[in-house]
Formats: C-alpha cells, sequence, structure tokens
C-alpha cells in the first residue's frame, strides 16, 4: 500500500469514527432530552393536581393590573398574570365576589369565561382576541387575559372560588366620592343603600342598583333631615350618612 492511499484510508476511518461516535452522541442526548421532558411534564402535571388541591383565591388589582392566584391558608402567591380592566365611563366592578360560572368558548372573543356574581351586571374574567389591550384599562368592566393565561387559570380554580377585586385606596369609593343619581351601579351605590338600611330608609336589595325604590329612600332621608330634596346623593348626603372616607 502507497503512503498515499494509507493517508486517505486512514482520514477515511477516522471521519468515519467522528461521524458514528456523533451520531451516537446525538441519540444518547436525543434519548435523554425526551425522557426529561416526559418527566416535567409529569412534574407539571403533579405541579397542577397539587395546585388545585389548595383553598384558593383570587386577587385582581385595577391599579396595577395585575391578577394574582393565592392559596388562602398560606397566602402564598402561586400565580401572577397581567390583565385588562375596564374603561374610565366602564368601571371594573369592587369588591369580593365569587365565581359562578364557567364555559369554554371560541376563538372569536376568548377561549374561556368565569362569571362573577356581581349583583349590579354581568362581569367575569376572559380571554381575549385582543392581546394588544392586556395591561390597560381598555374592557367594558370585565377583566380580560390572554387566552393562554386564562385557559391555566381556569383548569386550576373551581365553582365558588372567591375573587376580590381591590381599585383605589378607598374601598369601594375607589378615588373618592361620586355624585350618584339614578340609574347608577357600583360598589359605591351599595354601600350608600347599605347605610340607608341601617338608618330605616331603604328595604330593598342590596344590589348595586340606584333604582326607584332607592330613590324614594333618599328623598325621605333628606326631608327627614331637612336638607334640600333631591334624587342624587352629593357631598352633604355622605357627611349626613356618616359615610368617611379613611386613609
Amino acid at each position: 500500500m502507497s503512503r498515499r492511499t494509507m493517508i486517505v484510508t486512514v482520514g477515511f476511518l477516522c471521519i468515519l469514527a467522528v461521524l458514528l461516535i456523533g451520531d451516537l452522541i446525538i441519540t444518547n442526548s436525543s434519548t435523554y432530552k425526551s425522557k426529561s421532558n416526559g418527566e416535567k411534564l409529569v412534574e407539571i402535571y403533579k405541579k397542577q393536581d397539587d395546585i388545585k388541591n389548595r383553598n384558593l383565591s383570587i386577587l385582581i388589582e385595577i391599579d396595577s393590573k395585575l391578577l394574582y392566584l393565592i392559596d388562602t391558608d398560606t397566602n402564598e402567591i402561586i400565580k401572577k398574570y397581567v390583565v385588562a380592566t375596564g374603561k374610565k365611563d366602564t368601571p371594573t366592578p369592587i369588591g369580593s365576589f365569587k365565581i359562578v360560572h364557567k364555559a369554554i368558548w371560541g376563538e372569536g372573543f376568548g377561549t374561556r369565561w368565569m362569571g362573577l356574581d356581581v349583583p349590579w351586571g354581568k362581569y367575569g374574567i376572559h380571554g381575549t382576541n385582543k392581546p394588544q389591550s392586556i395591561g390597560y384599562s381598555s374592557s367594558q368592566g370585565c377583566i380580560r387575559m390572554n387566552n393562554r393565561d386564562i385557559e391555566e387559570l381556569y383548569s386550576l380554580v373551581k365553582y365558588g372560588t372567591r375573587v376580590a377585586i381591590v381599585g383605589g385606596p378607598y374601598g369601594p369609593f375607589n378615588y373618592g366620592f361620586r355624585t350618584l343619581m339614578h340609574g347608577d351601579r357600583g360598589a359605591d351605590v351599595q354601600e350608600v343603600q347599605k347605610r340607608l338600611k341601617q338608618l330605616g330608609y331603604y328595604n330593598g336589595a342590596i344590589d348595586g342598583i340606584f333604582g326607584y325604590g332607592m330613590k324614594e329612600a333618599v328623598a325621605k332621608f333628606y326631608k327627614d333631615n331637612k336638607m334640600p330634596v333631591s334624587d342624587r346623593i352629593g357631598p352633604d348626603a355622605y357627611k349626613k350618612l356618616n359615610i368617611v372616607l379613611m386613609d
């Protein structure tokens, strides 16, 4: 065998060896990765099952546009999501509610829906076909989430899960008193209803809706307190009702 032939043969064998070893490494690596992914998948399912078995609640902060899934027993934050909330003219309801309805939707309006027992309207947590709206005050009052996020949350929570929605520093009054009138709805209306009921003026439902029954109760309250009769609730009425904003 000539020297040139020997060099070529040795070179070919070296290349073949490299290819075989490389293929072996790739094959073993693929097998290992497949096993690793499988183990991770099992771990994910186990983790989800563990989360489902906890006593969960949801906290939504309107200002920060964040939704927290919380272990109520330990106060541990399990998940955190960025959401969209209501516009100024169509605000997200403030208060403590429960999930009373769950549904799988089509892609057109978001893939999941979880309805809340808000007495003064139909509100819920749902997906969206407008992902660019997430993180902004852009909804008609509902809580919007990215579809992948609502699908995960939907799988973790059940009927009856508590949902606390908080806004400004003044609880149900958000950033301060607004002048209430017939037809208004909200947590602030609900608080006034409670006070009027305590004082014996209102016998209707504490539903956060300024209806005719509440209108009559307000008129009687004004008359008994020698105030100018009005169908609106403003600063003087709040003061007389002893409703004070606490910092």
